[in-house]
């Protein structure tokens, strides 16, 4: 089937940020009294917007993070970014196959805007995804696993759900794509298989995509 749209989640699918970021947010809500461990990390908080993680700690502790908890966290990580962030394995040549074979792709993030165009800057991905193609969490109030951004990333793009594929990483990403009407494909490098339920197909690495969507 020949999709209209393709959407991408936006951390561990084009930008290789999820082993930065959850290291950094395991370390700095352990720093806060909230022990937390990289695998705790990657479990409870991949692919999600960072009310989640507000949400989680109050609903376990009955503590509220600082107010200062996201800007500072974000100032953490995009210094990380600049030093370590690189593009996803193949992506490029994902991008530069669907571009030339005239096939629409967005990205679909539930990370900020400025967390999204930190992380393409940095990794030379901005030359494929101008503003119109970019979508945040910060656009539709609620993130992953509701469909909602989803939803609204194929309205601007001008597709009906039904023609959206998205390329996810997370189950919470999986859950959304999936309420969303939207067939989904898991990347499994950071994930295993079977938590990535509601996925028509399952790849590895990137030049198994590129062979899927050929």
């Amino acid at each position: 089937m020949r999709y209209d749209l393709v959407i991408f989640d936006n951390d561990g699918v084009l930008v290789d940020s999820e082993p930065i970021s959850n290291r950094l947010l395991a370390a700095y809500l352990t720093e806060l009294g909230h022990p937390t461990t990289y695998e705790d990390s990657i479990r409870d908080y991949m692919g999600s917007a960072m009310h989640r993680v507000h949400d989680l700690v109050l609903e376990r502790t009955g503590e509220r993070l600082p107010a200062d908890f996201d800007d500072v966290f974000h100032t953490r990580v995009f210094a990380a970014f600049e030093r370590e962030l690189k593009p996803v394995t193949g992506v490029v040549d994902v991008l530069a196959a669907l571009s030339a074979d005239g096939v629409p792709f967005c990205v679909a993030s539930s990370g900020s805007h400025e967390r999204i165009r930190v992380g393409h800057r940095t990794t030379g991905l901005d030359q494929w995804f101008d503003d119109e193609r970019i979508f945040s969490s910060q656009d539709v109030g609620r993130g992953k696993p509701a469909p909602d951004l989803f939803l609204y990333a194929a309205e601007r793009m001008g597709v009906a759900p039904d023609q959206c594929l998205v390329i996810e990483d997370s189950p919470l990403g999986m859950q959304a794509a999936v309420a969303a009407g939207m067939e989904v494909y898991g990347f499994t490098a950071m994930t295993p298989a079977a938590e990535l339920t509601g996925a028509s197909r399952l790849f590895a690495g990137m030049g198994e995509l590129a062979d899927l969507l050929s």
